[in-house]
C-alpha cells in the first residue's frame, strides 16, 4: 500500500465535523442537566422519573466523553501518520493511519450507543404522559361541536 499525505488529510475534515457535532450534544446535555438539577431542587412531584433521567445522563456523560476522547485520540494519530509520512518512515504512518481509523469507528460506534440512550431519555420524559391519547380526526371534530 502506498499512502500520500493527502490520504490521512482527507480524515481531517471528517474528524473536525464530528468532534463539533459531539461538542453540540455536550452543550445540549450541559443545559438538560442545568434544568433537570432546577426540576429537582424545586421538589417535583414524581421523583423516580427524575432519577430515572439522572441515572441515563450520567451513563451519556461518560459515552460523550469516551467519544470526544476517541476522537482526540483519532486526530491525533492522523497528525503523527502525517509526520511519518513525511519523514518517510511509511510503514509507521500505515500503523499510526490504521490507529486512527480504529480510534474513529470506536468513536462512532459509541456515538451510536449514546443516540439510542438520548431517545431513551425522551422516553422518560414523555411516560408520564402515556395516558394521553391524540383523538382521532372524527373524535377530534365532534370534541369541537360539543362545545
Amino acid at each position: 500500500m502506498n499512502l500520500s499525505i493527502n490520504t490521512p488529510a482527507l480524515l481531517f475534515p471528517a474528524i473536525s465535523l464530528i468532534m463539533l457535532a459531539y461538542t453540540n450534544r455536550f452543550l445540549s446535555l450541559a443545559s438538560l442537566v442545568r434544568s433537570l438539577h432546577a426540576k429537582y431542587a424545586a421538589d417535583s412531584k414524581d421523583g423516580s422519573i427524575i432519577h430515572s433521567q439522572i441515572k441515563n445522563l450520567r451513563y451519556r456523560l461518560r459515552l460523550i466523553k469516551n467519544m470526544q476522547t476517541y476522537g482526540i485520540c483519532s486526530f491525533i494519530s492522523c497528525i503523527f501518520c502525517m509526520f511519518f509520512i513525511y519523514i518517510e518512515k511509511e510503514i509507521m504512518g500505515e500503523i499510526l493511519f490504521a490507529i486512527s481509523l480504529l480510534f474513529f469507528i470506536a468513536s462512532l460506534f459509541t456515538s451510536l450507543i449514546e443516540i439510542r440512550l438520548s431517545t431513551k431519555a425522551l422516553e422518560y420524559e414523555l411516560s408520564d404522559m402515556e395516558d394521553l391519547q391524540d383523538p382521532s380526526l372524527v373524535q377530534y371534530i365532534k370534541n369541537k361541536f360539543d362545545k
